[in-house]
C-alpha cells in the first residue's frame, strides 16, 4: 500500500529543516537535507559526526570524485565519506556549486559504496520535488514512520490530477477563451488550461508551457519563455480551436530556487545544461504526464502539438495522447538568449 501523504508530509519536513527517513529494499537511510539544516540540527541528528554526505553524480563529477559514465546519469546517488574536518559548512559548499569559485573546498573527498541504492535514488528524487538541493547527510537505521519509494510514486502520481474549477476568460488575443484549472491533494500547485475557441471536430493545437516566473512575469531576455508564451496563445486563437497547457514545473522541473542558482551558474560561463547537472539534476526533470492526464480530463485525446522539442511529442505518445502533428514553434533571439537557444538545438534536440 501507499500512502501519497506520507510523501507530502515528508516534503514539508525537508522544507523545514527536519529529518526524514526513507525505506528501501535494502534497508532505510535516515536524511538530513544541507539546504535547509544547520550546525545545531547536525549535531541533534548525528551527535557522532558519522554521518556520510550523498550527492548526486552530476554534483560529485563537478568534485572529480564520479567517472563520466557514473555522470551519465546526473541524479544517481553518489556517497561522500565523513572525516572530520566535513562540517555543516564544509557540507554546505559541497552541496551547492554556485559557491565553488568563492569558496576552497577542502580535500581530498573519497566516495564510498551505496549499500542503499533505491533509497538513496529516491532522497535526490524527493529533494527535486521538494525544490531543494539534492545533498543529505545520511545514517542507516529503520525508523517506524519511514516513507517508502511507492509513497513517492503515488505522490508523484498524474492519475491522480482532477478538474478542480473552470470559468470563461477572455484574454488578450483569444477573447472566447476558459480557464481550466486542475490539481492533486499532495502536489502543490495548481496546473491550469486555458481553452482557446470552440471544439470544431478537429484535432486541437495544443501548447505545454512550463512555468517560468522570470520570463512570463518579468520579462526576462535570458529565455523565449514569455514571448513564447504570447505568440502561443495567439498562433492557437488564430487556429481556431485549441488548449495552452500551463504547466507548474518550474525550472525544467526543479523549481525557482535551482532554476536561480542555475542562472548563477550560467552567469559563470555554463550553459543551461552543464548548471542543471552541476547542481545534480536532471537536465529536464518535468512530468509530462501530467499533460497527457490533462488532456485526458478535457477529453481531448488526438492533437496537433506545437512545440519544437521532439521529446515532447515521444513523451506524449507513450503517454497514451495521438500526436498527429508537431507544428513548429520558433521565435527569434535576443541577445541576451541566443546562447540559451544554441543550447536548445545543439544539446536537447529542439528543430529551429
Amino acid at each position: 500500500m501507499s500512502n501519497a501523504r506520507a510523501a507530502a508530509e515528508a516534503v514539508d519536513a525537508l522544507r523545514r529543516g527536519w529529518p526524514i527517513a526513507i525505506r528501501g529494499a535494502e534497508g532505510t537511510l535516515r536524511l538530513l537535507a544541507v539546504e535547509t539544516g544547520d550546525g545545531e540540527r547536525l549535531s541533534a541528528f548525528d551527535p557522532d559526526g558519522t554521518a556520510p554526505v550523498l550527492l548526486s553524480a552530476g554534483r560529485a563529477a563537478t568534485l572529480k570524485l564520479a567517472n563520466q559514465r557514473d555522470a551519465a546519469t546526473p541524479d544517481a546517488p553518489v556517497l561522500i565519506e565523513r572525516v572530520e574536518w566535513l562540517d555543516f559548512d564544509a557540507a554546505t559548499a559541497l552541496a551547492d556549486p554556485q559557491f565553488d569559485l568563492a569558496t576552497p573546498l577542502k580535500g581530498p573527498f573519497r566516495a564510498i559504496p551505496v549499500v542503499q541504492p533505491d533509497a538513496a535514488t529516491a532522497a535526490l528524487r524527493l529533494a527535486r520535488i521538494a525544490g531543494l538541493l539534492p545533498a543529505f547527510f545520511v545514517l542507516e537505521g529503520d525508523v517506524e514512520d519511514a516513507i517508502t519509494l511507492a509513497d513517492i510514486d503515488a505522490h508523484e502520481d498524474a492519475d491522480r490530477l482532477r478538474i478542480v474549477g473552470r470559468a470563461r476568460l477572455p484574454v488578450e488575443a483569444a477573447e472566447d477563451a476558459e480557464i481550466v484549472a486542475f490539481r492533486t491533494d499532495e502536489m502543490p500547485g495548481e496546473h491550469i488550461a486555458l481553452l482557446i475557441g470552440q471544439p470544431n471536430g478537429e484535432a486541437p493545437l495544443v501548447r505545454l508551457h512550463s512555468e517560468c516566473l522570470t520570463g512570463d512575469m518579468l520579462g526576462s531576455l535570458k529565455c523565449d519563455c514569455g514571448p513564447q508564451l504570447k505568440a502561443a496563445i495567439a498562433e492557437i486563437s488564430k487556429s481556431g480551436w485549441g488548449i495552452l497547457l500551463y504547466l507548474r514545473q518550474e525550472g525544467r522541473g526543479i523549481g525557482l530556487i535551482n532554476k536561480l542558482r542555475a542562472y548563477a551558474l550560467q552567469d559563470q560561463g555554463f550553459d543551461t545544461v552543464d548548471a542543471n547537472t552541476r547542481l545534480g539534476f536532471a537536465i529536464d526533470a518535468r512530468n509530462f504526464r501530467v499533460a497527457a492526464r490533462m488532456l485526458s480530463l478535457l477529453g481531448q485525446p488526438r492533437i496537433r502539438l506545437l512545440t519544437n522539442n521532439p521529446q515532447k511529442v515521444e513523451t506524449l505518445r507513450a503517454a497514451g495522447v495521438d500526436v498527429l502533428e508537431r507544428v513548429p514553434h520558433v521565435l527569434p533571439a535576443n541577445p541576451h538568449n541566443a546562447r540559451y537557444l544554441a543550447t536548445k538545438r545543439d544539446r536537447t534536440g529542439h528543430e529551429f
